[in-house]
């Protein structure tokens, strides 16, 4: 049945929103209230079998080289970390010692612009959650500032009661009753923050989007040469689907010949095997893409400036920290569902260095490990040392989730980790300073008690 949109509305004009932040929301609701589900079935689509590949393009370097002083890098910076059990912006986590993702970012865009003398500007898109510290963190690199601000503002809905789609009422932390409406957002903020018209206004082109947590998506200037000579609107980026990404989205062809991406959440149920079939469906969304300015521009007002995106419900607690508080919807959109909207959208094979995502904590101490090396240009790379496959790391979840039990538990620095292909961690286990793993390691605590890993340990595979 139809809900009533006007609570919605009297909360976001209260909070000062901009009519045409209002007017997205209500598309968002509107299709819940419907009953929509976005599903796509695979009688809708098709698989798509053949892509080029980015490594093939340095033919355009010239090209893209030409247009680096009109391209601005966007890195989406709304995420919090509350999986790591972080209260702020996920990107201020520290990555190699004394360095956090932000910092890395601003050293990656600093060496760019002095190899290619061009404006490059980093402009960060916020939630209302992360804008304060990571625009304090992000002014600590000296020249980072360019010809438009550094930051523009997601937008923030209503979380919404899950039975009557009212606005969720949480008086003891009002900034609970709202959320970010999903990286979506990304095109109505850039038009409600007037951020879109001041590129345009100062001669920029293109956009280079990716995620903050990403440290493989640096701009690449043969891709830039690629979008620009062949004009191409909206280009993603995406890679190879693994066993281990089997449930995340991927790209697939509508019937019409338009490209789409497929979440699991538009997977009928009945289609999970034909969903995960990583051999069928071959390629997943890296959320790297490349956006022509001026269509996105033109796009947006043929649309009345909202995308028709289609909306995804994630169920959450109100608040995070108390498992009891009561369940709520936030109403989302994809930024990588607009591949289907744009005329003569492209998608690119890249390897796979360039979707490095940092998700667990289980990432992020590989990452602090030699395994990785720190490039002169600030790129983390998996270290010339290391000629094993890729390293997993498997902390307990129930010791190692939250950023600040796992930080106790490192403190005298990551174990070496250059020659290690697995290591299992059960229990309450803390690391010395030096310790070196090798081969496929598993270190479990007796239950109840913590284990202390000595100064200079050598814990090697049996």
């Amino acid at each position: 049945m139809d809900h009533d949109f006007r609570p919605c509305e009297v909360k976001m004009r209260a909070a000062g929103l901009p009519d045409l932040a209002i007017e997205s929301f209500r598309r968002s609701f509107e299709a819940v209230s419907r009953g929509e589900t976005g599903l796509l079935s695979r009688r809708e689509i098709e698989p798509v079998m053949e892509l080029p590949d980015a490594g093939d393009l340095t033919s355009f370097r010239r090209e893209g080289e030409l247009w680096l002083d009109r391209t601005v890098v966007v890195k989406l910076n709304g995420g919090l970390g509350t999986s790591m059990g972080m209260s702020r912006a996920k990107s201020l986590l520290p990555v190699r010692p004394g360095l956090s993702f932000l910092d890395l970012i601003a050293r990656q865009l600093l060496h760019l612009r002095r190899a290619h003398h061009a404006r490059l500007p980093l402009v960060l898109m916020n939630s209302f959650r992360t804008r304060d510290d990571s625009l304090t963190a992000l002014a600590k690199n000296a020249g980072i500032e360019s010809d438009v601000p550094l930051d523009f503002l997601q937008g923030r809905v209503p979380r919404l009661a899950a039975d009557t789609l009212r606005p969720v009422a949480w008086p003891r932390d009002r900034s609970l009753e709202w959320c970010p409406p999903g990286h979506g957002d990304l095109y109505v903020s850039l038009r409600t923050s007037e951020m879109l018209d001041r590129l345009l206004a100062r001669g920029y082109r293109y956009a280079f989007v990716s995620n903050a947590d990403n440290l493989g998506a640096v701009l690449d200037v043969d891709i830039l040469g690629w979008v620009a000579s062949n004009a191409v609107p909206f280009a993603m980026e995406v890679t190879d689907r693994t066993a281990a990404d089997r449930k995340g989205g991927h790209l697939a062809r509508l019937r019409d010949g338009r490209l789409a991406v497929r979440e699991s959440a538009q997977c009928p149920p009945d289609e999970t095997d034909d969903f995960q079939d990583i051999a069928r469906h071959r390629f997943f969304n890296t959320n790297n893409l490349w956006l022509d300015l001026r269509q996105l521009d033109m796009k947006l007002r043929e649309c009345g400036g909202v995308l028709a995106l289609p909306v995804i419900r994630n169920e959450k607690r109100v608040d995070p920290d108390d498992a009891k508080s009561p369940l709520c919807l936030q109403l989302e959109t994809a930024i990588g569902a607009a591949i289907t909207l744009f005329d003569d959208a492209q998608a690119l094979w890249v390897r796979r260095e360039r979707f490095a995502p940092v998700k667990t904590t289980n990432d992020l101490l590989a990452l602090w490990s030699d395994a990785y090396e720190l490039s002169p240009d600030a790129r983390v790379l998996p270290s010339p040392s290391r000629t094993l496959p890729p390293l997993v790391v498997d902390l307990d979840a129930e010791i190692y989730t939250h950023i600040e039990r796992f930080q106790e538990r490192f403190a005298r620095g990551a174990p070496s980790l250059v020659a290690c292909r697995r290591l299992v961690v059960r229990g309450d286990v803390h690391f010395g300073r030096g310790v070196r793993v090798r081969g496929d390691v598993r270190i479990e605590a007796p239950p109840g008690h913590a284990l202390a890993v000595p100064d200079g340990a050598d814990l090697s595979e049996r």
